[in-house]
């Protein structure tokens, strides 16, 4: 079920839901366009939307001019931490952004983002980015295969290390969760490595070259279980890997899910269930058991490349309603951003 939809103002590549308590229904979608000619520059920006599933509304509520955006992420949640949202973009620069709103009541539409710090990374593009779930440091995946890490201290962001990691454009960056000293990489040079920021990242504490047929696009940790990860690749295959034994996929399990696995998204509450974006096939949704994967819904309304997705962080009982079930969407060319609702039981 479609809850409405409208066209960015670039081409539109990355959808994050607010999982802030208060500012769940608060959903950033951004852009990247290419303006080519004698001085070719790469704009981008980041707007803000109030998704309400219950009413069926999609209300603008801010937006700000940037760099051409690559990734971004809110911060984890954490006791008196406000919400923020890192960016990665093609300036080489890592942004924090502000999440300023108005104090008239419940409504949103005073909401604004404000940037609070940033720091050079490179002269290269920083292509994605994730926070140590402490909301205390970023890793960031740059263009010309190097990965950098970043700690975030009284409004200030300090680069802290960089080092190269891959032959290639690194598309995936990510902490583990449940071990917060480990990031995990994956490049176009179809490598899948992991690193312990506890000792010397010259060298890595495993790499796996064997498995992916084309390049990593993306790398998931599952939250709700800390031996459980995914991987996305050009390949067309979301793989499943358990991190005690990460030579090869956990029973060798994966599934073609018929276009590149740009993003990958698990629900922030039922273990199991991942939305992915498939660039060239639209989007599925996948339930994982056991090691077996099996596509339950798909959703093929946008007309070029799917590239954002997440759900919305509320729980599908909150309230009586089934809100959890709503999913955000967006695709590149068409400039397209969408939100609609899940018509599969992903409660069964």
């Amino acid at each position: 079920m479609d809850i409405g939809h409208c066209y960015l103002d670039g081409n539109a590549d990355c959808v994050e839901f607010c999982p802030h308590s208060g500012f769940q229904n608060i959903l950033a979608a951004t852009t990247y366009t290419l303006q080519e000619g004698d001085q070719p520059s790469r704009a981008g920006s980041i707007s803000l939307f109030d998704v309400n599933g219950s009413s069926r509304s999609i209300n603008q509520i801010g937006d700000v001019e940037t760099a051409g955006i690559f990734d971004i992420k809110w911060n984890p949640v954490q006791d008196g931490v406000s919400p923020l949202i890192a960016q990665a973009d093609a300036a080489g620069c890592l942004r924090i952004h502000e999440l300023e709103c108005s104090s008239n009541g419940s409504s949103l539409s005073g909401t604004l983002l404000k940037e609070s710090c940033g720091v050079q990374i490179s002269s290269s593009m920083c292509l994605c980015l994730d926070w140590n779930p402490l909301a205390t440091s970023l890793t960031v995946g740059l263009s010309d295969g190097s990965v950098s890490v970043a700690s975030l201290a009284e409004s200030q962001l300090i680069e802290d290390q960089q080092w190269k990691a891959h032959d290639f454009e690194v598309w995936a960056a990510s902490f583990d969760p449940h071990q917060p000293s480990v990031v995990y990489t994956g490049s176009d040079d179809c490598k899948f490595i992991g690193w312990d920021l506890r000792s010397d990242t010259s060298i890595p504490a495993f790499r796996n070259s064997k498995v992916h047929k084309m390049g990593i696009c993306c790398i998931v940790k599952n939250p709700h279980d800390p031996c459980s990860l995914l991987t996305g690749s050009y390949d067309e295959q979301l793989r499943v890997w358990d991190v005690r034994s990460i030579s090869k996929p956990v029973h060798e399990t994966s599934i073609c899910l018929g276009g590149g696995v740009w993003r990958i998204k698990n629900h922030p509450h039922i273990n199991g269930l991942v939305l992915a974006a498939c660039m060239h096939n639209g989007f599925s949704i996948v339930k994982i058991n056991n090691g077996n994967l099996k596509v339950i819904e798909t959703y093929n309304k946008h007309g070029s490349l799917a590239y954002g997705a997440d759900w919305q962080r509320k729980r599908p009982d909150q309230e009586g309603k089934k809100e959890g079930n709503v999913v955000a969407t967006c695709s590149f060319y068409d400039r397209l951003l969408r939100v609609w609702i899940t018509e599969a039981d992903i409660l069964a």
